[in-house]
């Protein structure tokens, strides 16, 4: 697979390094450096596009100026690009109503599109919205992609008899590379202690999604992605750990009824 990333700045670096440290054999990954500055409004995109870019199969936009994704469409049709994913980790990036006509845009070209929100929530057929599964629509290319970055996944090797995580394989990692960060952070943990322990370990990281609170989650990004990491974590760890029963004050078994 041809990649082309769009980066502005640091976050969107953070991705490419490790994307292209361990995405599968064959795939090339090319990048064009956005304007870091452009108007409120642009009236001809291609006037700040370059004369060339090159040919690829999925663009993916981690741009921090909010008109790069007006200029979107234009790459597309330079490079053939045939989908794009342009996740959603601030919001001052890609407002939501942008991101919307921008699938609107692409869907003339017959360009496949989709705007995770954050990054993170990202699988081969949803993406996760309020820890609920928002289906999109499929394509290969992007299902290709999230088969290695997007939601986090794991599965998890523990000593039954120590209750300790031997090892913590990613099957998913983030595109920034949180996943293996916390993975490699949580050999030797009591499983039971792992879900927090990898909650700390994410923030630590750390997450470049928004602070600011997001108005469709009542909650910033980077709370909304440490919470899709801990619950791959608790997928990952679920057959291992043990209920835990809470017996109220001067509870006993002979309160229950017969």
């Amino acid at each position: 697979m041809r990649l082309l990333v769009l980066v502005t700045g640091e976050y969107g670096w953070r991705h490419v390094d490790n994307i292209r440290r361990h995405a599968p054999p064959g795939w090339e990954v090319a990048t064009w450096q956005t304007p870091k500055v452009l108007p409120p409004v642009l009236d001809y995109p291609e006037d700040h596009l370059p004369d060339a870019l090159p040919p690829c199969d999925l663009i993916l936009s981690l741009a921090e100026v909010k008109g790069v994704a007006e200029m979107i469409p234009e790459i597309a049709q330079m490079t053939g690009a045939q989908a794009v994913i342009a996740p959603i980790d601030n919001v001052a990036w890609l407002p939501v109503g942008l991101a919307r006509q921008l699938g609107e845009w692409l869907a003339r070209i017959e360009v496949a599109c989709v705007t995770p929100k954050p990054f993170c929530s990202l699988t081969a057929t949803h993406t996760n919205a309020l820890r609920q599964r928002v289906p999109y629509r499929a394509h290969p290319l992007i299902a290709a992609f999230a088969e290695h970055f997007g939601q986090p996944a794991f599965r998890a090797t523990v000593d039954e008899r120590t209750r300790q995580i031997v090892a913590l394989d990613v099957v998913r990692d983030a595109g920034c590379g949180c996943a293996r960060y916390v993975a490699e952070r949580l050999a030797g943990t009591p499983v039971d202690e792992a879900i927090e322990a990898g909650g700390l370990h994410h923030h630590h990281y750390p997450c470049q999604a928004s602070m600011g609170i997001d108005p469709q989650y009542g909650d910033t990004l980077m709370h909304v992605s440490g919470n899709i990491m801990k619950d791959a974590l608790r997928e990952a760890l679920e057959p291992h750990l043990q209920t835990r029963y809470v017996r109220p004050t001067g509870y006993s078994e002979a309160d229950d009824p017969a």
